[in-house]
């Protein structure tokens, strides 16, 4: 592919595996796109999907995905630990090879019309899609989540950019955007306390303060019986994931709780995994050709 484009679709449903997976297969089915990657998870309540692909491909993939689960999730009863607004919840397109930005604004945009206008789902712009700096963060716009847009819809500052201007009972809200990548990494702490997770989100993440390109909440694992601090990186070599995980690290110390795992939601940069190893074995004059996997297949 001369361009190829990367879209990471968020859905409001981890429980139910058979349509979690008749998502995946709407994607999949779709000529010109790959996938790459999908979790789902029980406690969030949320699956993921990764592909990449051409952008007909990516655009075609996007809106019949949206489709599907505007047929198959139901806002009305579904509940989670994830903040939240809609059946497909956020939807971004990211430039990965000879694709700018401004092309997967426009990528945005177009999908975004349609779902609004085909699906009767109101849309909202968000990141580099949107041209009003007071609604170019997500959780701005997903603030009072999906049971709180009933009565935000209806506010002059939060007319949708496509779309219906009431909200949609059983589909919710949807988000999309153009950003560039984004790591989301949780970790997990031996405890069941959630305000240890929830104090330790506070400290670092970048609106209470901490750091600059990182987004944290302490989320409830109930299943696990264990607390999690939920994050995502948006500039990750500015924010690096081993100087927070550090941080995390020292600040559960102070609670007498150790980190207990990790996990990826997606995918991730493998300067990110190089960035992280370099800094914990302290090697000198490390660079990337020193990998033998960079050497073989450069």
């Amino acid at each position: 592919m001369d361009k190829i484009v990367e879209c990471i679709p968020n859905f409001s449903e981890g429980r139910d595996q058979k349509k979690v997976a008749a998502l995946v297969a709407e994607v999949a089915s779709v000529n010109g796109v790959k996938l790459l990657d999908y979790t789902m998870d029980k406690d969030h309540n949320r699956s993921v999907i990764t592909f990449c692909g051409d952008v007909d491909g990516v655009k075609e993939a996007a809106f019949n995905v949206a489709k599907k689960a505007s047929e198959l999730i139901d806002m009305r009863y579904h509940k989670g630990q994830h903040p939240r607004v809609g059946a497909l919840d956020v939807l971004p397109f990211v430039p990965l090879k000879n694709v700018t930005m401004d092309e997967c604004v426009a990528i945005a945009k177009d999908v975004g019309r349609r779902i609004g206008e085909e699906l009767k789902v109101p849309v909202y712009l968000y990141e580099e899609a949107q041209g009003n700096p007071l609604r170019r963060n997500l959780e701005d716009i997903r603030r009072g989540g999906y049971e709180g847009f009933f009565e935000k819809i209806k506010m002059p500052d939060w007319v949708p950019d496509y779309g219906p201007r009431v909200m949609n009972e059983k589909s919710g809200v949807t988000v999309v955007g153009a950003r560039n990548f984004l790591i989301a990494f949780n970790v997990n702490l031996g405890t069941s306390n959630v305000d240890i997770a929830k104090k330790i989100a506070k400290a670092i993440r970048h609106s209470s303060g901490g750091f600059r390109y990182l987004k944290a909440m302490g989320v409830d694992l109930k299943e696990r019986n264990v607390v999690q601090v939920s994050m995502n990186f948006t500039n990750f070599e500015k924010t690096p994931l081993y100087r927070v995980f550090e941080v995390i690290k020292n600040e559960a110390s102070r609670y007498g709780v150790n980190i207990v795992g990790s996990e990826l939601i997606g995918l991730i940069p493998a300067k990110a995994l190089f960035d992280t190893a370099q800094h914990y074995l302290m090697m000198e004059n490390f660079s990337y050709d020193k990998v033998i996997e960079n050497r073989i297949y450069e």
